[in-house]
């Protein structure tokens, strides 16, 4: 009887089957300071605990997209050991802020399966819950992924493909009831720029560039506790499609979300994740670039300090976002672009 685990294939998973996630995560200040390093991020609520603190907080929050990837990295071995591709997200939403000190814990529901045309792969529908050692909720998505099967001839279910919400609605946010930004210093945070200077249709260039190297995106991947062997092991994949490791797309997002203070230095928190697209692999040695489109401003009800802002953001590799007339062109994607992020900010208002 084996007693390793070897991830699961299609045909494995059923629809409305649930998954208990091994291995819950003690968040560390160890934790908060790789990722730092790892990305750059530089947002003042997520970097001093004085500054949080002046808005109402215990602390400063652990970095919204740091509690995703330790989340979503729960996931890996039971869902995506086996995948060809992470394909899609749609419907997340970021609930009670994390600490250092928090535990987080993650199920997952199966809510679609469809066998691919080749009947070598099949795309699983994922609904993740992520929760602390309260068993709050602090981060809830959608996913779909790409898997390969044990046996192409493997007779599979009909198709079901779940209906996704096209954005998350501003009503549904949460935002922590103690978090208020009358007193918000945007000397301190880095950007004179509120919510109310931004208008749907402005687009940002965020201007810099970060080369990926080798080390990074590896230890990336084992922070968040990530197995899927695309990333990892160099040995498998050096024989597979691409003679080397892709990183991860997360890591991707969080470059981009990195980049974007520089013109998005006042969004202090991620409310949702509308959707998101990882268009095209990427490999150490490449240079991400991004750049943002405002979508949808909106204000928050009961809120005079805080507005949210819908945005697009594009990241693109080894191509500076200024030579963009814009990711799509004739429907297709420049083949430079990478990944394309639909999410809710919320921002500071003026007084």
């Amino acid at each position: 009887m084996t007693k390793t685990n070897p991830g699961n294939f299609f045909e494995d998973f059923q629809l409305g089957q649930e998954i208990c996630h091994a291995t819950p995560r003690t968040v560390t200040s160890g934790d908060v300071a790789l990722y730092t390093a790892l990305t750059g991020s530089r947002f003042a609520l997520q970097s001093a605990d004085s500054f949080a603190q002046a808005l109402g907080l215990e602390a400063s929050p652990v970095d919204d997209l740091l509690v995703f990837h330790i989340v979503f990295g729960k996931t890996v071995p039971d869902i995506s050991l086996n995948a060809v591709a992470n394909l899609g997200y749609a419907g997340g939403r970021f609930g009670a802020p994390v600490y250092v000190g928090d535990t987080l814990a993650t199920k997952s529901t199966v809510i679609g399966l469809k066998e691919n045309s080749n009947r070598q792969t099949g795309t699983v529908y994922v609904r993740s819950v992520g929760t602390n050692q309260r068993h709050e909720v602090v981060l809830e998505y959608c996913r779909w992924v790409m898997v390969r099967k044990r046996d192409p001839e493997a007779p599979v279910a009909a198709a079901t493909v779940p209906e996704l919400p096209e954005s998350v609605r501003v009503a549904d946010f949460v935002v922590p009831t103690r978090l208020n930004l009358d007193d918000y210093d945007t000397v301190l945070a880095g950007s004179p720029h509120l919510w109310e200077d931004y208008q749907a249709g402005e687009r940002i260039d965020h201007v810099d560039g970060m080369t990926i190297e080798e080390a990074e995106h590896a230890m990336a991947t084992r922070l968040y506790q990530n197995t899927a062997k695309v990333h990892f092991n160099q040995h498998t994949e050096s024989q597979g499609r691409f003679g080397k490791r892709l990183i991860y797309g997360g890591h991707i997002i969080s470059l981009a979300r990195a980049l974007s203070f520089n013109g998005l230095a006042n969004a202090v928190r991620l409310a949702a994740i509308n959707g998101g697209r990882h268009v095209a692999p990427t490999f150490a040695g490449d240079t991400i670039y991004a750049w943002t489109e405002v979508l949808e401003t909106k204000p928050l009800a009961g809120r005079q300090d805080i507005g949210a802002l819908r945005l697009r953001t594009i990241a693109t590799k080894d191509k500076p976002c200024a030579s963009f007339p814009g990711a799509l062109e004739g429907g297709k994607y420049d083949p430079a672009v990478v990944l394309d992020l639909d999410y809710w900010a919320l921002m500071a208002r003026r007084s």
